[in-house]
């Protein structure tokens, strides 16, 4: 695969020993080269940003959030999918601060906005970012829940933040393997939501356990649509494609939800190789993308479909790889996998190509302890 003119499979990427400096390596060693792809950034709409405008923009924040916050601080990040979201994510790592992943706000759903307070009344951060016109929602919301944190809508953070900060350096000290690198809180749609304190150290870790589970390869494109607030989304979806060196390319969860053929066209235009999501997303595929659509699609460049987060049903994973075999759809892509936020995110999965296995038991033997 040729990205910008640079042949990916010429990108040896060393193991980070964290995302600060590994980010920086890109930028310095191969700026121009394209990190992510966003099809519908909220600001700039389709774009693809290489990984030296991502470290700009990263160092920009970082710059402007010193001035708010010390190391240590939490920072809430209250934003859609997009460039400032994983800018504003690196930029608290830069800055030595604890990022706090969580959905952008939705005043007219009463549950969702409890959530996002229950979220910052725990968390407790100095800084919240926020897009420009969410500023006044969310400054309602926690004047509703007595909650002072300082709002800040990231479009008032200008390019230049950072040029009177060089040499990069200065700005982005290695931290620690045990420092926080940022909380991951759970959905909170069964009961309040509760944080995971992720270091830097469990981070690059599970990272490197994906990119091996997984076997990446330097020409693969991940694409996703999941949420960057969810530990899928972020460590999965966004952060390995940065810590592997692939083209990662993203979506807003709105995006795929408002018309779930979007997933496989941006599959198929991108030839994504890996791609997947919660039990749910394959489903919703089968149920509203029609025969006409199907007909249009070329899904051969899928090698790895991967399904997790909430129950994989062995029956959604057979019917999708059925119903999707006439646009080159690979039943040995499917990838069943388990992992959980306490442990950063992956634990386990299949080998890449073997598809799904299943075993049948009896429901009434396997009650005794046997399988049968």
């Amino acid at each position: 695969m040729m990205t910008d003119g640079f042949p990916r499979a010429s990108l040896v990427v060393p193991p980070a020993t964290d995302f600060v400096s590994h980010l920086r390596w890109l930028a310095e060693t191969h700026g121009e080269v394209s990190a992510l792809h966003f099809l519908d950034d909220p600001q700039r709409g389709e774009v693809a940003v290489t990984y030296a405008e991502l470290h700009r923009r990263a160092r920009a924040i970082a710059a402007r959030l010193r001035q708010s916050a010390s190391p240590g601080d939490r920072v809430c990040l209250l934003l859609d999918t997009g460039l400032d979201y994983v800018a504003g994510f690196f930029g608290c790592l830069q800055a030595g601060l604890i990022a706090v992943p969580v959905f952008p706000p939705e005043p007219r759903r009463a549950q969702h906005q409890a959530r996002i307070a229950a979220i910052i009344d725990d968390a407790e951060p100095s800084l919240i970012l926020v897009h420009h016109d969410d500023a006044d929602s969310v400054h309602a919301m926690l004047a509703t829940a007595g909650i002072r944190s300082a709002v800040l809508p990231v479009e008032d953070i200008s390019a230049d933040e950072s040029r009177d900060a060089e040499p990069a350096g200065r700005l982005e000290a290695a931290p620690s393997p045990e420092d926080v690198a940022f909380l991951q809180y759970t959905s909170g749609s069964t009961a309040v939501p509760k944080g995971v304190v992720v270091s830097h150290a469990n981070l690059v870790a599970n990272e490197r356990l994906i990119r091996v589970g997984f076997d990446f390869r330097p020409d693969d494109v991940m694409v996703s649509w999941l949420p960057l607030y969810h530990d899928m989304g972020l460590i999965g979806g966004m952060l390995q494609p940065i810590y592997a060196g692939i083209l990662g390319v993203l979506m807003s969860p709105k995006h795929f939800l408002g018309r779930p053929a979007r997933w496989l066209e941006a599959i198929h235009h991108h030839r994504g190789t890996v791609s997947g999501g919660p039990d749910f997303a394959f489903r919703l595929c089968q149920d509203r993308v029609d025969d006409e659509t199907v007909a249009r699609l070329d899904l051969s460049s899928w090698q790895i479909a991967f399904s997790g987060s909430e129950m994989v049903r062995a029956s959604t994973m057979a019917d999708f790889a059925e119903r999707f075999a006439p646009a080159g759809f690979d039943a040995r892509a499917l990838r069943p996998s388990y992992g959980l936020a306490e442990a950063t995110l992956f634990l386990t999965a299949g080998t890449r190509g073997e598809g799904m296995r299943s075993l049948d038991l009896d429901p009434a033997t396997l009650a005794q302890g046997r399988a049968v």
